[in-house]
């Protein structure tokens, strides 16, 4: 793999799983941050950016602010190129991020992992502003994610699909898997698709999304990855045990 000149990396799932940190995986980033850009994409849309940032840098990694692309940031920047107005879907946290934008009359209502704010009152307020003619927006549309106790737990896809069956429309989506979200964090580095590594533990949104983009893909089997991975028709250029293991690839 020789023509790598960037490496792209899913931080929950491959830096830590939960609460703990992968073993070894702060020097290996520091190692590898040594020999090319990176860049940290992370579709977690339940925790602010600054959050995320202050978690990596709690558990030993040095990651800058431009380096981090995050479905959340994105999404802001999509409403903000519009200058539209929203109804969101979202934590407490996360809502409050988009507090410039919100609106009882939305174009757009924009979803993502809302905990435990996924329940009637917020979907049914969703799906009326739907029903009023606003476009829907999925900040990250995964099926599901690695939680803190190690089992895995149900993320907004499923949610996102409710809405769109109900308001009888396709949800827009802005982190991975979309092309957009993957060209963006390259070319910030200044290189092409194909010049850049991906690395993720989701064989959809990071592998085939990732694949979809132009990107060659590494898979590692920690944090939500499956043994089922492997049966599907999406094929990595890499497996990896963990993240430490990139070492004796690149």
């Amino acid at each position: 793999m020789n023509q790598i000149k960037g490496l792209l990396f899913d931080i929950g799932g491959v830096l830590y799983t939960g609460t703990s940190v992968i073993k070894g995986a702060p020097a290996t980033i520091a190692a590898l941050q040594k020999q090319f850009p990176v860049r940290f994409l992370t579709n977690t849309t339940r925790r602010l950016p600054e959050a995320m940032l202050k978690k990596l840098t709690g558990f030993g990694f040095a990651v800058k602010e431009e380096e981090l692309f995050t479905a959340l940031s994105a999404t802001k920047a999509f409403l903000t190129e519009k200058n539209a107005a929203a109804l969101t879907v979202m934590t407490d946290e996360a809502s409050s991020y988009f507090d410039d934008f919100i609106s009882e009359t939305p174009e757009y209502v924009v979803v993502g992992d809302a905990f435990t704010n996924f329940d009637y009152a917020h979907l049914n307020k969703a799906f009326r502003a739907l029903n009023r003619g606003a476009g829907l927006v999925a900040a990250a549309k995964n099926r599901y994610f690695q939680d803190d106790d190690g089992a895995l737990s149900m993320d907004a896809g499923g949610f996102i699909a409710a809405l769109e069956f109900a308001g009888e429309t396709s949800a827009k989506i802005i982190g991975k898997p979309s092309e957009t979200f993957f060209h963006l964090a390259v070319a910030s580095m200044g290189l092409k698709p194909d010049e850049v590594l991906m690395i993720g533990d989701d064989i959809e949104s990071d592998i085939k999304g990732a694949q979809d983009a132009g990107l060659m893909t590494a898979l590692v089997k920690t944090g939500k990855f499956q043994q089922r991975d492997l049966e599907r028709s999406i094929v990595p250029d890499l497996l990896l045990e963990d993240i430490n293991a990139l070492l004796l690839h690149v």
